[in-house]
Order: C-alpha cells, then sequence, then structure tokens
C-alpha cells in the first residue's frame, strides 16, 4: 500500500522534521526539515528510520533504545519518547511523537515521526546546558521533556550538587515562558524576616529602612518561571503565605492591602528528606503537594554510567578556559575510582584544582592526586573509637586500585609508565613496591 500524495505534500509544508514510514521501519517520506536535520547529503527514502536517526543496525529495542513505533503497536496509540539521533551538528538529544495511521483493515499501516530537538541537554561535551547519556539521566530527562511545555509545579529531589538549578533552567528554557525571565531564590540563604518583603515585596514605610516600595521577586518572574531553591529551608510561617500564592495566584506586598496576581510559573528543589519534615511538623502537606505536581528524581553522580567521562571534558572547558587541557588516561583511572558524595559540583571543583596544579596541557593522575588530597578534610573520631580514614589514606587507597589497573594494561618499559603517570622513575619504583 503507497501513501496517499496529499500526505506527503501535508508533511513537506510543516517546519519541524517529520517522516512517514511503514511497518517494516522503512522511510517512506521526509519532509524537507528532516533532510536538512539528518541527511543532508543523501536520500532517505527506502533507509530505515533507525539506521538514519540513530546508525543502528537493527531497530531501536534491540539496540537498548525505546523503540516508538513497538509501544505503538502494543497500545495502538500515539507515543511520545526521548532518543539521542545523530544530526549535522553531532548527537542531539530530540523528542519524538509517533502517530499510528491506519490502513483500509484498521490496522495501523503507516507512522508519522514528529521530531523536536531538546535544545537544553547534550549527548556529548558542551560548554552549556545538561550533559549526559547514562540511562538514569536519560530517564531524568524525560521527565524533563514531557512537563516542560505544560504549566504543572515541578519539585526536584536530588542530593547536593546533582544539578537542581541547571534543570529548572532546562524546563524553563524549553517551556513557553523562554523568553520571559528565569528567577531563582535561595530560600536558604534568605533569614526569616526578610523572606516577605523579597518574596512579595513592601510599600514604602512597611518597616524601619522602608524609604521607597520595592517589587519583590515574584513580580520580576511575571510572564517566566520563579525557581524556589531548597523549599525545605523556607520559615513555617511564611509556608502558609507560599501556599496562598499558589492556591489563588494572588499575593500582597508588605505593608499593602491590595491584591496582586501572579503570572509565574513554580518549580522548587531540594535535598532534603520531605516526606521525614512532614511527619515531624515541619513543612506543611498541603505546600508539598501544591509543589509536587509532577516530581522529577535527579540521580547522583554513582549512578550515572560512564558519565563522568563526559562531564570531565565538559567541566575542564568551563573552569579552565581558556587554556584547552586534557585528562591523560590514569587521571582519568583516578576520578573514576572516586566516590563524589558531592556530585558534578565536587568533581568540578576537584577539576578546578587540577587544572591550577596543572601547568602544561595534559592533567596526570599526579596532579589529581594532589588535588584530591587539598580537597578532602579528615574526618575526626568520636571518643573511643577507631579514627576513620584520613584523605590521605583515600587517595592512597584510590591509587594503588588504580596503578594496578595501569600496570596491568601497560605494555612498555618503566620509563614509559613513569612518563605516562606524570611522575618520575623513582616514585614509580616505590609505588610498585608499595604494591607488594
Amino acid at each position: 500500500m503507497k501513501p496517499l500524495p496529499e500526505l506527503t505534500a501535508f508533511l513537506e509544508g510543516l517546519p519541524e522534521p517529520h517522516i512517514l514510514f511503514d511497518a517494516q521501519y522503512r522511510i517512506l517520506a521526509a519532509n524537507a526539515a528532516y533532510r536538512r536535520q539528518f541527511s543532508p547529503e543523501r536520500s532517505v527514502v527506502g533507509r530505515r528510520c533507525y539506521e538514519v536517526s540513530h546508525h543502528f543496525a537493527v531497530p531501536c529495542d534491540q539496540a537498548g533504545e525505546s523503540c516508538p513505533l513497538a509501544q505503538s503497536r502494543l497500545s495502538g496509540q500515539r507515543e511520545r519518547v526521548l532518543h539521542l539521533h545523530h544530526t549535522r551538528r553531532g548527537e542531539e538529544y530530540v523528542n519524538i511523537e509517533l502517530s499510528p495511521l491506519p490502513g483500509a483493515d484498521g490496522q495501523p499501516a503507516f507512522f508519522v515521526e514528529k521530531m523536536e530537538p531538546l535544545r537544553v541537554a547534550q549527548g556529548q561535551p558542551a560548554a552549556q546546558g545538561l550533559i549526559g547519556r547514562s540511562p538514569a539521566f536519560q530517564r531524568m530527562l524525560g521527565l524533563v521533556a514531557r512537563v516542560a511545555p505544560a504549566p504543572a509545579t515541578v519539585l526536584l529531589l536530588g542530593e547536593s550538587g546533582t544539578g537542581k538549578e541547571l534543570v529548572a533552567r532546562a524546563i524553563h528554557e524549553a517551556s513557553p515562558r523562554a523568553s520571559k525571565p528565569l528567577v531563582p531564590v535561595d530560600c536558604s540563604s534568605l533569614p526569616e524576616t526578610l523572606f516577605e518583603s523579597e518574596l512579595f515585596g513592601h510599600e514604602r514605610g512597611a518597616f524601619t529602612g522602608a524609604t521607597t516600595a520595592k517589587g519583590g521577586l515574584v513580580e520580576a518572574a511575571s510572564g517566566g518561571t520563579l525557581f524556589l531553591d531548597e523549599v525545605g529551608d523556607i520559615p513555617l510561617a511564611m509556608q502558609v503565605k507560599l501556599l496562598r500564592l499558589l492556591e489563588t495566584g494572588m499575593y500582597r506586598r508588605v505593608g499593602s492591602t491590595e491584591p496582586r496576581h501572579a503570572d509565574i510559573r513554580v518549580v522548587s528543589a531540594t535535598h532534603r528528606d520531605l516526606d521525614r519534615m512532614m511527619a515531624e511538623g515541619r513543612f506543611r502537606e498541603d505546600l508539598y503537594y501544591r509543589l509536587s505536581t509532577f516530581p522529577i528524581p535527579l540521580p547522583p553522580l554513582r549512578e550515572r554510567a560512564g558519565d563522568l567521562a563526559l562531564l570531565a571534558e565538559a567541566l575542564l572547558e568551563r573552569v579552565a578556559a581558556p587554556r584547552r587541557l586534557r585528562l591523560a588516561p590514569a587521571a582519568m583511572h583516578l576520578l573514576e575510582a572516586q566516590p563524589f558524595p558531592g556530585n558534578v559540583r565536587e568533581l568540578r571543583n576537584l577539576l578546578e584544582r587540577s587544572a591550577l596544579l596543572c601547568d602544561g596541557e595534559l592533567i596526570e593522575a599526579a596532579h589529581v592526586e594532589e588535588a584530591i588530597a587539598t580537597g578532602r578534610r579528615p574526618g575526626r573520631a568520636a571518643a573511643g573509637s577507631p579514627a576513620p580514614a584520613t584523605a590521605g589514606d583515600t587517595v592512597r587507597a584510590a591509587s594503588r586500585e588504580t596503578l594496578r589497573a595501569i600496570v596491568a594494561e601497560h605494555r612498555g618499559n618503566r620509563a614509559a609508565l613513569a612518563a605516562k603517570l606524570g611522575i618520575s622513575e623513582r616514585s614509580l619504583y616505590r609505588k610498585l613496591k608499595s604494591l607488594e
């Protein structure tokens, strides 16, 4: 069965990339936007969709990806997924919306795919934005892609250093409010006495020192997104007023009786256990449900297998510019051996210290080792308990494991191994002796 020419002509006029393909994944038509984005030099008609978009030899679901066609066959409905596609700019995250078209027998005969690039994230090192390609990262990003176009309130849940503000910015930039401001509010840094006036503004004479009227952060975010970072630190008395804002969309400046309307979308974040805080009476349950229409867990770095090398390369560009530094393989081995309880923020700080300790263009394991030793604080043992491992112990243990792996892989002489590690042969001799 051939697709209707009218359908092909309709797709050609759409601004977003669209393709039409059959149940065997063969592309039957592709509009100009798709051809420009994914295959400007070669025709795509007759080729398989997974070959063009992914450079796969088999369908997506056989290569570890979610396949919208397979999902549509099961559900009989339209399906949406987030994929990494090959484009002329490299690999990019793309939102895919697949719609089945029934044939004469009522069963799906053709499928139309619409593709919209998600500009806020990359599957390769980039100067800005979210970076990653691990399954945990892609699950999180899929939730971001789904909720960003909607007006729903979003609650970002994750450990410190997982990039909650970056994710909030990604939600804002992928939303219809992207042309308006994103206004962050650090709830943990605002004292209770100033919280209300900073958030809602105040009138002249509202309190001592209020010599002029001033708009608050809610007004500054008008038309855009208000990002409440660390909502677990909001004073209990202020939680009631924030709840009123979320329920009614109205607020008052301090010292005023005039109600004002807030045209904002609220994204909030916390690293605290809000369930425990609610049980203890330190966080309002009704406010929690208002903030968490769409909760998104952010994975810690230890759960993002394979992302560390991508992040390290991108972060080096950010912290060491205009220098163009690279990580030696041994240095990367050492990074991969670290637990990073501070997540991406800790990785960034460690790379910045390593860059400052490096005079050349290649960061060696010795630079990373020194950066770790100077950056970790030794623990304190409680009275009568054994002393915990110090930073130096941690570095030495990690170095031994890394050195064992490097020695096992090395095929050259000792001088070459010392050069690879960025240390003297004498130092290498001592390290090898310590392994015995």
